[in-house]
């Protein structure tokens, strides 16, 4: 499931105002004021990267009173690649005694 956690630069005292409309988007699991250059951070999840897309260019980009935003998007585990378990053996061997 697609993830990205958001971080949002709202006008000065827009805060409460845009966590509330936030809050209402669906896919939207959580959200978060904050103290810093940042005012909010949400944590969006979607089923799919073109649903994520959506919610974060349509839906939370028309709430208006943002002045800026941050999006990461998280990934899966990579997995390593031939070479790497070869020069990793150690590695790939904790991770399929964990699977198992």
């Amino acid at each position: 499931m697609p993830t990205a956690y958001i971080l949002l630069n709202t006008e000065i005292g827009a805060e409460n105002q845009v966590l509330k409309a936030l809050k209402r988007i669906e896919g939207v699991a959580e959200a978060h004021v904050l103290w810093g250059v940042y005012g909010i951070i949400a944590n969006v999840k979607a089923e799919s990267m073109e649903h994520l897309k959506f919610i974060v260019t349509k839906r939370i980009g028309k709430i208006g009173r943002i002045n800026s935003t941050l999006t990461m998007i998280t990934t899966e585990k990579p997995q390593l690649t031939l070479e790497e378990q070869q020069v990793f053996p150690e590695r790939n061997q904790m991770e399929n005694a964990l699977i198992s």
